[in-house]
Order: structure tokens, then sequence, then C-alpha cells
């Protein structure tokens, strides 16, 4: 059975190796969503822009301006070095530190935002999203949440599954030596 075709009378000829416009467009998924959604607001932000930013004029500079302009919609409270919690985990109590976007956020909205620029047309040597800069600010954020949260983040390694689950050698061995 082939999907797609479905009870369709425009066409009687079958042509399965030839993608059918319904097959050639999958609907978006959560991700492809985002990213459509990420890039209509950075679009509005380069409309908005005094003067009118065109995306060919696009620098790191003005990716930095969009993610300090994000900021003030940030959910994650971020202590500054005054604050009597910075550097703890869970704090004891409230404090007027400001709300910030978190650094997994802007991580992975600019990760969006660079696929989504080379989608538009934006050549991938040109991606203002890639830029030194960018990066550069992004550690510099990881680092400071890092600190004031009093946690670090590590760098997740991959790492292979037990032996015993690859065998698939049950724990009696080292229960039986107890």
């Amino acid at each position: 059975m082939v999907l797609g075709h479905g009870s369709s009378s425009s066409s009687n000829c079958n042509h399965d190796d030839e993608p059918s416009p319904q097959r050639a467009q999958p609907l978006p998924n959560r991700y492809e969503n985002q990213k459509r959604r990420d890039w209509n607001t950075f679009s509005q932000y380069l409309r908005s822009h005094r003067p009118p930013l065109p995306l060919a004029l696009c620098s790191g500079a003005h990716v930095l301006e969009f993610l300090r302009y994000l900021d003030q919609f940030g959910k994650t409270k971020v202590h500054t070095h005054a604050c009597p919690y910075f550097g703890i985990p869970n704090p004891p109590a409230p404090c007027p530190c400001p709300l910030r976007q978190a650094w997994g956020s802007l991580d992975a909205l600019v990760g969006r935002l660079r696929a989504a620029y080379e989608e538009n047309g934006g050549r991938p040597e040109n991606n203002p999203f890639g830029a030194r800069a960018v990066r550069l600010y992004l550690r510099e954020v990881r680092d400071y949440q890092a600190k004031a949260r009093g946690v670090s983040y590590e760098k997740k390694r991959k790492r292979p599954p037990p032996k015993q689950k690859q065998l698939g050698i049950t724990s009696l061995s080292s229960t039986s030596s107890n």
C-alpha cells in the first residue's frame, strides 16, 4: 500500500517513483515550527530596526543586539555579584535579581536561527549566527550563569553502555559476592 495517493481522481497513472506534492512536504515537527517562529521574530526585529536592516547586512553585532533584547523576556533568575545568594544553587528566600534568558535557551535559539538563515537564502560563510562574537557571548552567559547558580555546566560525554547490558548478563554475579 502506497501512502499519499488515497482515492484521488485527478491522476489515473501510478507513479510511485515520483514524489507527490503531499509527500514532498511532510508536516513540520515541533523543531521546524519553533525554528519558523524564531525566524519570524528575528525578521520582525530586523524590520523594526532603525533604520530597517536587510538580512544581507546583518552581522554578529546585530545578532548580539537581538539576544540582549530578548533577555528582558527571560524567566530564569540570575543572581548578580552583589546578591547574597550569588553562587548558591537553591536560595532560601526570594531576591530582587533580574530574570534573564537561560543559557540553554539562547544556545538552542542561535542553533535554530543559524539553520534558518541558510534555509532562507543566506550563505553559510556569511552566517551571522555562527560569528565568533556570538559564540563568545554564549560562552560568557553560560559561565556567568553557572557561577551565579553555584553549579557548573559539564560537557556531557557519550559513554558506552555498561558491558553487562551489552552482553545481556544479569547482575547476579555482583550480588552473589556480598
